[in-house]
């Protein structure tokens, strides 16, 4: 087939991307345990708060949880109802995996891109910061993450998408799945 090789080399960039990107944010969860560990020791042991510190973990776990959904997305482990899908064939699971990418992942992160864009602009029209006196600013560029997470999913359900085509209906062009954060692990 004359896409497949272009299909394949998406693919391959599009996994690529996101296991990168994954590993890097990975990273974030540590500075978040440690963030809210300083943030308790301040606060019962020296009696100290701080509401920066506290948005300062609010906007670390917003980074983590916005980029790290097409990374899990990537890596098969979203919520799923497995009644069906677990004992299914590769190629009914890529049935599966096709229709629910275009009819609702697709679709919802469109609608996501669609109706965040004026919320964004507006906060970044006013260089929106914190409510709070004493917080941190740039709550728009977290808020910009809204289309930067909805992009990123976007790009991995267009791989998943070309992924169950190619199991479909070209099973020998078809790329190897991304390899499981515990393959190869004891």
């Amino acid at each position: 087939m004359q896409f497949a090789k272009p299909l394949n080399q998406f693919i391959r960039l599009q996994d690529r991307l996101q296991t990168k990107l994954g590993h890097w944010i990975a990273w974030g969860s540590l500075s978040l345990v440690l963030l809210m560990a300083l943030i308790v020791v301040l606060r019962y042991v020296f009696n100290i708060g701080s509401i920066a510190l506290q948005e300062t973990a609010l906007y670390n776990h917003a980074i983590l949880f916005m980029l790290g959904i097409a990374y899990t997305y990537q890596q098969d482990q979203h919520v799923r109802v497995d009644v069906f899908y677990a004992k299914a064939s590769p190629q009914r699971k890529a049935w599966i995996n096709l229709i629910g990418t275009l009819l609702l992942v697709l679709p919802s992160m469109g609608f996501i891109l669609w109706s965040g864009w004026d919320y964004v602009s507006a906060s970044w029209a006013i260089y929106e910061g914190s409510a709070e006196a004493g917080g941190l600013g740039y709550l728009y560029l977290i808020k910009t993450l809204i289309l930067v997470m909805a992009s990123l999913v976007i790009l991995q359900a267009l791989a998943i998408a070309a992924r169950s085509w190619l199991i479909i209906f070209h099973p020998d062009d078809t790329p190897l799945e991304p390899a499981s954060e515990t393959e190869g692990k004891l």
